[in-house]
């Protein structure tokens, strides 16, 4: 009988989500790993700046991509990227004239994927960088030198889940915008509210955090898509909107570095696991209770 208590109890911990921002094992392990190999060796696309002026040999990595399906940004020399702040989206200001993006150089009025977010909110602004967790992903345009990169190349779905792993706590948001050629070719922003979370309240829009320490992961494929009932496009703080994401992304990030070459169980073969575990639970708890009833 103490057996079958012990077995009941690990079956309740692998299905109960974690709810955390801080930075599991593995993820960390994926942190210090990529940092001490120092560069990327299978590049997706390069030749990026992380902040204007700089090196420009940040890239699009996909060392981890068959193994893991997910693509992070990666420089050199143990280099990742840095955080800049995007101001752009519906500008309401929820906090009482924080102006934190008023005036910003990188202020437009919509997102990349506004036209979706809106359907989702029936109607509504689409992304606010005062509200919503989103990252600035992908490089498109067609100006003469400029590099352009579209994620979607590789399987990552527009407002698919994203984790970002900054002043060591782990946060997510969700791809929502991508670097436009009205500037350099750079990589290596967030909104103002995930950026503000990660390192304090001096971010704004003319604030950045320079050091390049910050992992960016994206994922792959559909069971990274969050739909219409996957977040809550509607939340009116941050803290709405992260909780939201959580148990989606808890899920994805559990699979990096527990995969030997092959992607692991998508949404609804995870789910089908999860039946299959609760049934398990509920017959082991059928035995048990049967066992004390005879005693």
């Amino acid at each position: 009988m103490p057996n079958s208590i012990k077995l009941l109890a690990l079956l309740s911990l692998l299905i109960t989500p974690v709810l955390s921002a801080d930075v599991p094992a593995n993820i960390r392990s994926l942190y210090n790993s990529i940092r001490a190999k120092g560069q990327c060796s299978k590049i997706l696309k390069g030749g990026f700046y992380s902040e204007e002026g700089d090196s420009q040999d940040f890239s699009y990595c996909g060392d981890h991509l068959a193994s893991d399906g997910i693509v992070y940004l990666q420089g050199t020399g143990g280099s990742l990227a840095n955080m800049d702040i995007n101001c752009s989206g519906y500008n309401y200001d929820p906090y009482g004239g924080q102006s934190w993006c008023d005036d910003g150089l990188d202020s437009l009025r919509w997102t990349r994927f506004d036209d979706i977010v809106a359907r989702y909110q029936n109607g509504g602004p689409g992304l606010s960088p005062y509200i919503h967790s989103f990252i600035t992903f992908g490089n498109f345009g067609t100006k003469k030198g400029y590099v352009p990169f579209d994620p979607q190349s590789v399987g990552i779905e527009p407002l698919s889940i994203m984790a970002v792993v900054c002043g060591d706590k782990l946060f997510y948001g969700v791809w929502g915008d991508g670097n436009e050629d009205d500037g350099p070719a750079s990589v290596g922003e967030a909104s103002a509210i995930l950026g503000r979370h990660c390192y304090g309240d001096t971010m704004d829009v003319f604030h950045s955090h320079l050091e390049n320490d910050v992992l960016y992961i994206a994922f792959t494929g559909h069971h990274a898509a969050t739909g219409v009932h996957g977040a809550n496009w509607n939340a009116t703080t941050f803290e709405e909107f992260q909780e939201s994401l959580q148990a989606h992304g808890n899920r994805l990030i559990s699979r990096i570095g527990h995969n030997d070459g092959t992607l692991s169980l998508d949404t609804q073969e995870m789910g089908g696991l999860l039946s299959v575990l609760v049934s398990v639970q509920c017959i082991l708890y059928y035995v048990l209770t049967s066992e004390i009833a005879l005693q």
